[in-house]
């Protein structure tokens, strides 16, 4: 019995953990960014690299772009793809964060910086306060 008390405990306890509004929040963030990362590196490997690489000639684009060092190949391509892969998603999170949300943190911090009306009890509060000021 003793055991059964403790993975019922257990299980409460992670049930509560797992379905926690942050928890879930948090999962679909990282599910949404994973298929927007996939997203982004078909773009750049399917569409911005191919036409960079009609830019800069080659036999297979930018795929066969690579040094060679003593016998061993150092594809720089891929590597430059990658790079261009993470500027569009760093590009894309700045104007998602600093100008989206920071527009929507920016509402939300003007409408707060308007005071609230006050009440009959808490006007009449105020002028007592000031009388006693004087």
């Amino acid at each position: 019995m003793e055991a059964q008390k403790k993975v019922s405990a257990i299980l409460k306890e992670f049930k509560n953990f797992a379905l926690k509004g942050n928890f879930v929040d948090l999962a679909i963030g990282v599910i949404i960014g994973v298929a927007f990362g996939k997203i982004v590196d078909s773009l750049v490997k399917h569409i911005i690299m191919p036409l960079i690489s009609l830019i800069i000639p080659g036999e297979q684009g930018y795929l066969a772009w690579k040094w060679i060092v003593n016998g061993k190949e150092i594809p720089y391509g891929l590597f430059i793809g990658e790079i261009v892969n993470f500027l569009i998603i760093a590009l894309a999170l700045y104007f998602f964060i600093v100008k989206f949300l920071g527009i929507m943190m920016r509402n939300k911090h003007e409408e707060s910086a308007v005071p609230p009306l006050l009440t009959k009890d808490q006007e009449l509060l105020t002028e007592i306060r000031e009388l006693l000021r004087k």
